[in-house]
């Protein structure tokens, strides 16, 4: 059937319509870090679903350490026991913030554990569900669906949380806009792998031991050195 020339100009108007729309919408939805200081503490805001950085340690500190991680890569679970040995000793003098960047072309459940962290995060048990998730990381890998969901409620339970509002935040908008926006901090870092370090804004190339990996010997040296940098005492 032929369309007259005035039913063509209502579909045009109505398909302009709709076009605009869903460019509004997600325009109304992208989220903006173009003034976002990556290298500082973030505070709770709208846009990471009024859930503030997970700080480890002296929050104010002059020397701040940020991951970006994903729960789910070999080489974040192999960094994890270096980095908190050294994050441990040096708690006193150092903020460490682990920051979501879940990869998840390649690890289909990082973002799911994510959400359980920042779920946890909610109940105050952020950095206890954040170690329970790396300590065992190829336990729940290769879940899915319900069953990973089950599985992670079996920690929210061991670590006395309320599960039934657990699931609910796992599944909420403010924690999934959370790790989105801990994602768009991780790109306007520059960041394509993980994990990605950074140490008051710069790269620590000097950590990473011959065969690869994260070496707690040269992250505390490095950390040392921005410590005398920046006239904090060492730790007694």
């Amino acid at each position: 059937m032929k369309l007259s020339k005035r039913t063509w100009i209502i579909f045009a108007v109505i398909c302009i319509a709709v076009l605009g729309g869903l460019v509004y919408l997600s325009g109304k939805n992208k989220i903006d870090v173009s003034s976002a200081d990556i290298n500082k503490v973030q505070s709770a805001a709208a846009q990471s679903g009024e859930i503030a950085d997970h700080v480890f340690g002296k929050a104010d500190s002059k020397v701040v350490l940020i991951e970006y991680g994903d729960f789910q890569c070999p080489g974040c679970g192999a960094a994890y026991q270096p980095v908190k040995e050294v994050t441990e000793k040096y708690k006193g003098q150092v903020a460490f913030i682990f920051r979501n960047f879940p990869l998840t072309t390649i690890h289909p459940n990082a973002r799911a554990a994510a959400a359980a962290a920042e779920a946890a995060s909610l109940q105050g048990k952020y950095w206890e569900m954040h170690d329970k998730l790396y300590e065992t990381q190829t336990t729940w890998q290769n879940l899915s669906g319900k069953e990973r969901t089950d599985f992670f409620a079996g920690y929210a339970t061991d670590l006395g949380l309320n599960v039934d509002t657990f699931k609910a935040d796992i599944a909420g908008k403010n924690v999934n806009q959370k790790i989105s926006f801990d994602q768009a901090l991780g790109k306007k870092a520059n960041v394509s792998a993980t994990p990605t370090f950074y140490l008051n804004g710069q790269k620590p190339e000097t950590i990473y031991g011959e065969q690869g990996g994260v070496d707690s010997e040269k992250l505390e040296a490095a950390i040392v050195n921005e410590l005398k940098k920046n006239g904090i005492d060492l730790p007694k």
